[in-house]
């Protein structure tokens, strides 16, 4: 079975790092990304399952790169992270497919299990996903 990829954008380096541990260790294969540009790159070059994407980043902000990755492929999953209450942005997001956000500073555990169970399909009534 093909390990399950990550993608983390975010312009905090402390930020990136820590998802990259954390994703790691759990067996995914991560992806890290500065800015929007390169996450399209990765996008394009890798077709990540998931991408933990947060909302403000300099030059193309998160929404933008949303709506870059659903036009590439609508399949993968967004996770939004923010560190702001801006609700108009966050209900435009999940308008664009984002699944749900996380305000940082975030509780690393609950965005942990909430990636593992989007990523172990978590729309699926079973436990295992039954596929080729």
């Amino acid at each position: 079975m093909d390990k399950k990829k990550v993608l983390i954008v975010d312009d905090q380096n402390g930020i990136r790092v820590l998802l990259l541990e954390v994703f790691s260790s759990e067996g995914y294969n991560t992806f890290q990304a500065a800015n929007g540009k390169i996450a399209l790159e990765i996008v394009k070059r890798e077709s990540p399952d998931l991408v933990l994407l947060d909302m403000k980043i300099p030059g193309m902000d998160g929404l933008e790169i949303l709506k870059h990755i659903k036009a590439i492929d609508s399949s993968i999953k967004v996770i939004m992270m923010t560190a702001y209450g801006e609700l108009d942005m966050i209900k435009e997001a999940t308008d664009h497919g984002a699944l749900m956000h996380f305000t940082k500073p975030f509780d690393i555990d609950e965005m942990r299990m909430e990636v593992n169970k989007q990523l172990q399909g978590g729309t699926s009534p079973g436990r295992f996903a039954v596929g080729s």
